[in-house]
């Protein structure tokens, strides 16, 4: 057996059986050593690519560890699926939820930004067939956990993805809602942009070292916080993403909140405005018949909720109460929830209210409890009083203070540097979500006036007909968002028109419809149902 001549074994003499039977002494040590190793983690530790991110640290970044996945072997824990752990078949990419069948380098960080962050975050590396580029996935709520289900598509398409926790662990014991920012003020940095652009700048440094190159081109995807957050990546992080795509952006944050907690709030001031849960199906039904043709009763979608003209005193009981009717002070509930909150002093509306045809939702918000991830932001952020209610919120002053608190978690409809670069921005919406989409084309509206561009060469708009907060609902929830900002980056064209699609509890896809950029709607070219996107074609309303 031949020795490296550069690495010789030392031997106090140079006698071949002394130095045989020292390297036997040593191979017989090591053999030891391998064999107290479990097998499978030694070769996979020499084979795996992982290797070369292990131990890498850049500014305040450091890997934690990195493990090789290999196709079919990711098993994402429930808590990591989000809200769409209960919905099959879909993740908030659009892609259809996928077993992984591509081997990746899975990789946890640290993020230390500040002496009191903690941020986590996992950047996921195929170990072959990687396309060149890179995709980010948002949160949900208050964060606290890795999207997994955001990044199983994109992954399987030969995406790198990352994912942060926000910069808190929510299934620690106080780091649930928005308790983690108790007594820990730089946190509501990490949470609002903090995280995920340094998540961003790390996931970038691996990949170069990973690959040997950096991606071509970088994408966003999120919805509700995920597209806040995409929002503020590019209002102060432009460079970061060349394409972002932003799903239901609660924005301002504190004036949607407050939005959230009004319908609680207007029945502490009146107990007898609650509503039973089975009496907003009731108004459901009611707002159906009177604005829904054949087809759009029987997909239980209004097409066009903003075209609706019913009014909650058509219910209004003639006498007592009953099931099929609503009180006066019921129908009061109703019509100020339609209206939205608005400030007493000045009467400018601090948010819209939901839609005509959103109302199985309502019980969420209209109940005896405050709306759990709406009062945490007051709690913990305006007030910084766990104990804090709402029921004598002044919505004047209270409001103010709350704008002033929150600023960080607020987008003013000025993108100019994300533009000047050629940064594309696609929004979607449901209209049945209790965010109304009204108030994101108004925002929209005032995004692309302010660029001073086309609409077609900057921003996107699809708002989705019964579709609710970001998927769900009864209308076509499940688009190939990803696939249409990569698209308009890399070939030039912006999207007019999407196929979105209804998947039932296997799976299976039961309808499509056509989605169309705003203002244009979706219309029948011929004899059949715009309700069929092979039969709907977008036209100027």
């Amino acid at each position: 057996m031949m020795m490296n001549k550069q690495s010789p074994i030392p031997s106090p003499t140079r006698g071949p059986a002394r130095r045989f039977g020292l390297f036997n002494a040593l191979c017989a040590a090591l053999a030891a050593l391998v064999l107290a190793l479990p097998a499978a983690s030694w070769a996979q530790d020499l084979a795996s690519p992982c290797a070369r991110v292990a131990g890498w640290t850049q500014g305040d970044a450091r890997v934690l560890g990195s493990e090789f996945v290999a196709a079919g072997q990711f098993a994402p824990p429930q808590a990591g699926l989000g809200r769409l752990a209960k919905i099959p078949g879909l993740d908030p990419t659009g892609h259809a939820r996928v077993e992984l069948k591509r081997a990746f380098c899975r990789v946890t960080l640290q993020l230390v930004p500040d002496a009191d962050s903690d941020i986590r975050a996992e950047v996921w590396l195929p170990v072959s067939g990687w396309n060149g580029k890179f995709m980010a996935s948002g949160s949900f709520g208050w964060g606290g956990e890795m999207m997994y289900s955001g990044m199983m598509g994109p992954l399987q398409e030969g995406y790198a993805t990352a994912s942060s926790d926000t910069g808190h662990d929510a299934s620690q014991p106080g780091q649930d809602g928005g308790r983690f920012l108790q007594g820990h003020p730089a946190r509501l940095t990490d949470y609002a942009y903090r995280a995920f652009h340094e998540t961003t700048v790390a996931a970038k440094a691996l990949i170069r070292r990973f690959y040997g190159q950096a991606p071509t081109h970088a994408y966003w995807v999120g919805c509700s916080l995920g597209g806040l957050e995409g929002l503020i990546e590019a209002k102060r992080y432009p460079d970061d993403y060349d394409g972002i795509v932003v799903g239901a952006p609660p924005n301002p944050l504190a004036a949607f909140n407050a939005a959230q907690l009004w319908p609680y709030w207007l029945i502490a001031q009146d107990p007898r405005r609650l509503i039973p849960p089975e009496k907003f199906t009731m108004v459901h039904q009611a707002v159906m018949q009177a604005c829904g043709s054949a087809r759009e009763r029987q997909d239980d979608v209004l097409d066009r909720p903003d075209q609706c003209r019913f009014m909650p005193a058509q219910l209004a009981c003639r006498a007592g109460d009953a099931p099929d009717c609503l009180t006066a002070a019921q129908v009061d509930l109703l019509e100020k929830i339609y209206a939205g909150p608005a400030n007493p002093r000045t009467g400018e509306r601090i948010f819209p209210g939901p839609a005509l045809g959103t109302e199985r939702d309502f019980s969420a918000y209209a109940s005896s409890k405050p709306f759990q991830n709406a009062l945490d932001l007051f709690r913990y952020v305006v007030f910084e009083n766990p104990d804090w209610q709402p029921d004598h919120f002044d919505w004047d002053k209270d409001m103010a203070l709350a704008m002033r608190k929150a600023s960080l978690l607020s987008v003013e409809p000025d993108l100019g540097a994300f533009f000047a670069r050629g940064g594309k921005l696609i929004f979607y919406i449901g209209w049945n979500d209790y965010h109304n989409p009204a108030e994101l084309i108004d925002y929209y509206q005032k995004l692309v006036k302010a660029s001073g561009r086309p609409a077609r060469d900057v921003a996107r708009l699809f708002a989705s007909p019964g579709m609710g907060h970001c998927f769900g609902g009864s209308g076509c929830d499940t688009f190939d968002k990803l696939g249409a900002i990569s698209g308009w980056v890399e070939q030039g064209t912006a999207p007019e028109r999407l196929i979105a699609a209804r998947v039932d509890q296997q799976g299976k896809v039961v309808r499509t419809r056509a989605l169309c950029a705003y203002p244009d709607v979706a219309r029948p070219a011929g004899p059949g149902d715009s309700g069929d996107a092979a039969n709907g074609v977008c036209q100027a309303p």
